[in-house]
């Protein structure tokens, strides 16, 4: 049985499945197992496949762009941001700092005016526009959004009508502009009744939690699977379910790969903001790599890079620990990971 990919081009790369057999967590001694199948209502499996993370790592490995004097300011990556409102301050700017502790050289944030000077204030490496609520706010963005690699849409977004009408119009742009996208949180609820806006489109990535995944796809009950809903993304999205195992579905093939376990049980917000930043900048490397399964592989290694932040960073501060102290350890974690000197993770 064999499993099939397709990226942005017509290239395509095959994965056996007899291959692609588990291995545990460095942080957390778990056995993965293949779940049964389970029966879709188009008379397909949906088939959760363990991944040999050892061979992904050594894959992504490649990817990490080397340090070098030759290149100029924002060629390692610029990440964009669109979020952040009165209540809602902190998610883009952990979505934003942590793809800077990645390793992308620029991260904007497009925010609301009144969530601008907080925003700014945790940290000067954000370059923060307060444009987000304006009359004109799509005539403002869109020309930023030509100059940056990959959008993430939604942390700290807000559910306000005139904002979420504004933020629908910039993923019309981004898709227009053919932008890489990561669609998260109050992202994913402007798609609930909209799934159409982005179905058939490429180079998307979705990152629901148990609950966003439900409320995007419905339940998986036995008499009507949830993929009969995910299926009709096409084969332009894949979708990064977060949750104890991460799991990456890709709609058009109805796989389901379950990720590596790990982290702890400290559960604090704001890792999914991470999860997102670092995704986003995983994401351009395995683009620009020219990988035949770069959304595949960039939610691997986000999922991975941020179960291991979470492990480290608990293991110094346990119960206390907070997502700021994982940005902490991103920088660190990353170089044991991706960038080892001996060749071991």
């Amino acid at each position: 049985m064999h499993s099939t990919f397709i990226r942005s081009n017509p290239r395509v790369n095959i994965y056996l499945l007899s291959q692609l057999k588990c291995h545990p967590s460095p942080t957390v001694n778990d056995n993965c197992t293949i779940s049964s199948h389970s029966k879709m209502s188009n008379n397909r499996s949906s088939i959760e496949i363990p991944v040999e993370t050892q061979k992904l790592l050594k894959l992504l490995r490649t990817t990490v762009p080397k340090l070098t004097n030759t290149k100029h300011k924002g060629e390692y990556g610029r990440i964009g941001v669109v979020g952040g409102s009165l209540e809602y301050t902190g998610a883009p700017y952990f979505a934003a700092i942590s793809a800077l502790k990645a390793g992308a050289d620029l991260a904007h944030v497009f925010c609301q005016r009144e969530a601008a000077v907080v925003i700014k204030s945790y940290s000067p490496e954000l370059i923060v526009h307060p444009l987000l609520d304006a009359a004109n706010a799509v005539e403002l963005i869109s020309p930023w959004l030509e100059r940056l690699h990959v959008v993430i849409i939604g942390p700290g977004l807000g559910r306000e009508p005139e904002t979420q009408k504004t933020v629908i119009e910039l993923i019309k742009v981004c898709l227009k502009q053919e932008k890489p996208l990561v669609i998260d949180a109050d992202g994913l609820a402007l798609l609930i009744d909209r799934l159409d806006l982005i179905q058939g489109q490429r180079n998307i990535i979705l990152t629901p939690n148990a609950i966003e995944f439900q409320r995007l796809f419905g339940p998986n009950t036995g008499e009507k699977s949830n993929y009969d809903r995910i299926s009709k993304l096409g084969s332009g999205i894949v979708v990064l379910e977060k949750g104890a195992i991460d799991r990456i579905h890709i709609p058009h093939t109805s796989e389901i790969y379950g990720l590596p376990p790990g982290g702890s049980g400290r559960r604090c917000g704001g890792q999914g903001d991470l999860l997102c930043g670092t995704l986003a900048v995983f994401y351009y490397w395995t683009l620009e790599s020219r990988q035949a399964n770069p959304a595949f592989l960039a939610a691997f290694a986000a999922s991975y890079l941020v179960k291991e932040c979470n492990a480290s960073a608990f293991h110094k501060l346990g119960r206390g620990m907070l997502a700021s102290d994982m940005v902490h350890e991103i920088p660190p974690v990353f170089a044991r990971i991706f960038e080892p000197t001996d060749g071991a993770c």
